[in-house]
């Protein structure tokens, strides 16, 4: 929240308090600040205490960090310590600095090379005869 302020402005904030509010009446306004922070903190840790102790049991896992949605999307797919769909695999095989910098790929999957954007070969064709000039091809209704 705070990482993008310097010690500059954190300075100048500080010299700013004290010239606007004086150095005898900064130390009760922090103090009441610091209060008002330690209540609203209390506030919302009842708060969630009370709607888990409405959820019930089946809900004694559930995490109010979970509602935010990268963290719902990032559980979904991931699970918990589990990697269903492979992307964790599939992060470590990608190395992006070997494709910029023109060095070959290492081996992925027993396969060694470079990433390449060629489309494949089209697989051949296994079913039946090739057709006959002015022959129609068979129709399937279920298909289209």
């Amino acid at each position: 929240m705070f990482s993008d302020v310097g010690g500059l402005e954190i300075l100048t904030l500080i010299v700013m308090a004290i010239i606007i509010f004086g150095p005898d009446k900064l130390p009760k306004l922090i103090q009441d600040t610091m209060s008002f922070i330690r209540k609203v903190r209390s506030f919302a840790d009842n708060a969630k205490e009370d709607i888990r102790s409405e959820l019930g049991p089946e809900f004694k896992d559930f995490e109010f960090e979970d509602l935010n949605p990268k963290t719902f999307v990032r559980k979904q797919l991931m699970g918990d310590q589990q990697d269903p769909l492979g992307l964790k695999d599939m992060k470590e095989s990608l190395d992006i600095r070997s494709v910029l910098d023109d060095k070959p790929a290492v081996a992925v999957n027993g396969r060694a090379g470079s990433v390449g954007f060629d489309k494949p070969a089209p697989a051949p064709a296994s079913t039946g005869a090739p057709l006959q000039p002015g022959e129609r091809p068979p129709f399937d209704p279920d298909a289209t």
